[in-house]
């Protein structure tokens, strides 16, 4: 399985619900993140605010910083390779990335109404 480091800007915490603002792409990241590691993706984060060791001892990521600065983080390594930069992953990118077996979405029971509709319980479609 594939390796993917996530180097985050300086943040208070990884899950984007503390502070004034709730940042909801970081929300939704960190939910991505449990969801891969609970499929067995192997996902490593580290905060510039409470890990500058681990950017300023990798060679990558410490050029990476001094040429596009902390502004243009977060950045994600694969294997110790760029993989993107300036944004979070989303989900489909860490299954890609890690090989994960994604589980596939049932179909919704659904069939046609007397109106020629679709329900599915007690939801329309």
């Amino acid at each position: 399985m594939k390796s993917i480091q996530v180097f985050d800007p300086a943040l208070c915490c990884s899950s984007g619900v503390c502070g004034v603002e709730v940042d909801q792409a970081l929300v939704s990241f960190s939910a991505d993140v449990d969801w891969a590691r609970q499929h067995g993706a192997q996902i490593d984060r580290f905060n510039l605010a409470q890990q500058p060791m681990a950017f300023a001892g990798n060679d990558l990521v410490k050029g990476f910083l001094e040429r596009a600065g902390q502004e243009a983080l977060p950045l994600t390594l694969v294997d110790g390779q760029v993989a993107l930069a300036g944004r979070y992953p989303s989900r489909a990118d860490l299954v890609r990335w890690s090989g994960v077996a994604a589980p596939v979405a049932a179909e919704p029971n659904v069939a046609p109404n007397a109106a020629g509709g679709c329900c599915a319980g007690n939801r329309c479609c």
